[in-house]
């Protein structure tokens, strides 16, 4: 078996050991979010009329359910980088380890640690802890994402001295201090973006399979095969998720999930050097967020409403889409589009 078939393998058996291993363990996680009573919170009719009337179902089901995704991740990370050493060089589980300095640490570490913030969000809104009971203002979630954002431009600049950006089809570009700003508004953008999608049962989890699966692809195409890896086991994990996750949901993903996985895309992007194609792979979270800051626009600026809500699957709703409908629609366009931004990315690296 040469290498590439051999790092398909290790790609594909990581992502189904990781759907197996999350899937065998949620229905631990579902019993103890209800145990700890952890349920959602809706916004009030006066704050946000629309929204309140459509999700009103919805309340006191569990949030925090992205635990799943990220500490499935963590473990098998952990486990395999740690069993590696107590096994024979050649054995196939010892070259099963995708922990690696170069490829995996950082997104694993940006991972873990807007995890655990997205954690402290969720308890603050089921807890009804800051501004209107409902955990951070969307302004101090901005702060964090670019505080987490500071770190990894800090880490590509000064451990990996790294500066170069790629502009499709044209060629790479050494920017120098410019890559810093630059890496900030990827990440933040995509942190609030998925932020953003997260709002209908299965809506944000089915997108983000569609832009990891994306990046999986390139980052094997780039020979990044434990980047590949590490995207393959979060898709496995986020299948596993999507299982109780989608309509009628056994829990949500919460900010957990949502600000994790959005950064983890971000800097996976950023690691491939193809931040340029995330607006087309994700370009479902871009209708999202676009939504969001047209919306504000109108209603700071015009003194009126484009939609009827925001962001646009609420609109959807509103003005009476079912909420399956919604959400296999945007699956279906996250699909093409994350094809076609993995192609594009292909062909860029032919040409380029």
């Amino acid at each position: 078996m040469n290498l590439e078939s051999f790092e398909i393998v290790r790609v594909l058996l990581l992502s189904a050991v990781a759907f197996v291993v999350a899937f065998a363990w949620a229905p631990l996680l579902v019993r103890a979010l209800h145990r700890w009573k952890v349920g959602k919170s809706i916004r009030s009719e006066e704050h946000a009329p629309v929204f309140a009337k459509l999700h009103e179902k919805k309340r006191g089901t569990p949030t925090m359910g992205g635990i799943l995704i990220w500490w499935t991740v963590l473990v098998l990370a952990i486990v395999l980088y740690y069993l590696a050493p107590f096994l024979p060089a050649d054995s196939l589980l010892s070259r099963l380890n995708f922990l690696t300095r170069s490829e995996t640490l950082l997104p694993l570490g940006a991972l873990v640690a807007s995890a655990i913030v997205g954690f402290v969000d969720d308890y603050f809104n089921v807890r009804g802890i800051g501004p209107k009971g409902g955990g951070l203002r969307m302004r101090h979630r901005l702060l964090i994402y670019t505080a987490i954002a500071v770190i990894g431009a800090w880490w590509f600049r000064v451990k990996l001295d790294w500066d170069l950006l790629h502009v499709p089809f044209v060629g790479d570009f050494n920017i120098g201090f410019w890559y810093v700003p630059f890496f900030i508004l990827v990440i933040v953008s995509t942190a609030f973006s998925v932020n953003e999608a997260d709002g209908l049962d299965g809506l944000a989890g089915g997108a983000l399979l569609t832009s990891f699966g994306a990046y999986a692809v390139i980052a094997f195409a780039q020979g990044h095969y434990d980047l590949a890896v590490f995207c393959g086991v979060i898709l496995g994990a986020l299948l596993a998720f999507l299982w109780f996750n989608i309509h009628p949901a056994s829990f949500f993903m919460g900010d957990t999930g949502a600000m994790s996985l959005g950064v983890t895309l971000g800097v996976v992007a950023m690691l491939t050097n193809s931040a340029l194609f995330l607006p087309i792979i994700g370009f479902v979270f871009v209708i999202e967020s676009l939504s969001v800051l047209v919306q504000l626009f109108f209603r700071r600026v015009l003194k009126r409403r484009l939609f009827r809500s925001s962001p646009f699957h609420h609109h959807l709703e509103a003005i009476g889409w079912p909420e399956p409908q919604i959400v296999m629609r945007l699956w279906v366009i996250s699909m093409v589009v994350a094809a076609v931004g993995a192609s594009f990315a292909l062909l860029d690296a032919l040409v380029t």
